[in-house]
């Protein structure tokens, strides 16, 4: 009889010692290897609801650390069995194009220092079955502010130009306004725009990634505090999500780095003070 865990002969040496093929020993009827494949496939499909954003190497390291064992390849046929797509972001998102205009960047020595001074736009990629959409935000630098928002099925330059418009009608005019290089902000259209409110246009330079860091972390919060933990399933599901979450981030939310005030106590807070000066 074999004996998988013998310590000193292995499963090839007591299947040559019984004259028995090892193909016969690790042979599976095919019934029982669907209900095992079933059985599995419920672990990997429940880590991946918690970490849908996991590859196949981190969901086997995942469950590893969980009891169970079952090894980068047999997580990688799972997946593959079950249909199970990892999130991650599309990639060139923002492509240029080299007939545009480029602007400098205008940052490197700049630090934000009143509400307004400096805003920060990009766009990111959020998947919800049967497509994927846009979602643009306009962010203060200076207070962390979200100022404007909108979720979009298309990417072009009037949508961009449509939510920096919602910023200005409400917020006012900044001194600068940072975006990367992508066709969309370096568009004739959009440009023009900005530089008709007499905005300073910067953009961040090709392969620089830190140059817009904070909207980028502002994505990541977005995601793993509110997209990966709701299922949106419709656009106007995720439109209605995204609004509670940044009512959320603006009012509700404290930012260490503000001295544990929300964006918006750290945005109005500048405000007040200048209405105070000019009431005295």
């Amino acid at each position: 009889m074999l004996e998988p865990e013998h310590k000193y002969i292995s499963i090839k040496r007591q299947c040559e010692l019984l004259r028995i093929s090892r193909h016969y020993y690790y042979y599976e009827p095919r019934t029982m290897r669907k209900e095992r494949n079933k059985i599995d496939g419920s672990f990997v499909l429940f880590q991946h609801s918690k970490t849908p954003f996991y590859g196949r190497v981190k969901l086997a390291d995942a469950l590893a650390k969980q009891g169970y064992d079952f090894g980068e390849s047999r997580v990688r046929l799972l997946m593959k069995l079950f249909n199970i797509k990892v999130l991650f972001p599309k990639p060139y998102l923002s492509i240029p194009n080299k007939a545009h205009q480029k602007y400098p960047y205008l940052l490197s020595d700049v630090t934000a220092s009143y509400s307004s001074h400096v805003w920060a736009t990009d766009i990111t990629y959020l998947k919800i079955p049967g497509g994927n959409v846009y979602l643009m935000a306009i962010l203060d630098l200076y207070s962390r502010k979200v100022l404007s928002w909108e979720v979009s099925n298309t990417m072009d330059s009037y949508f961009c130009q449509r939510v920096l418009h919602t910023a200005i009608k409400t917020y006012g005019i900044p001194t600068i306004l940072n975006t990367d290089q992508g066709s969309q902000f370096t568009s004739n259209d959009f440009t023009s725009y900005v530089l008709s409110h007499s905005i300073k246009l910067s953009m961040d330079g090709k392969g620089r990634v830190y140059d817009n860091i904070y909207i980028e972390r502002l994505w990541r919060t977005v995601k793993y505090e509110d997209i990966y933990l709701n299922d949106y399933q419709t656009l106007p599901m995720l439109r209605a999500g995204i609004n509670r979450y940044f009512y959320f981030y603006n009012n509700e939310r404290s930012h260490q780095s503000l001295g544990y005030k929300t964006p918006d106590e750290k945005y109005f807070e500048n405000k007040n003070e200048e209405e105070k000066v000019m009431v005295a």
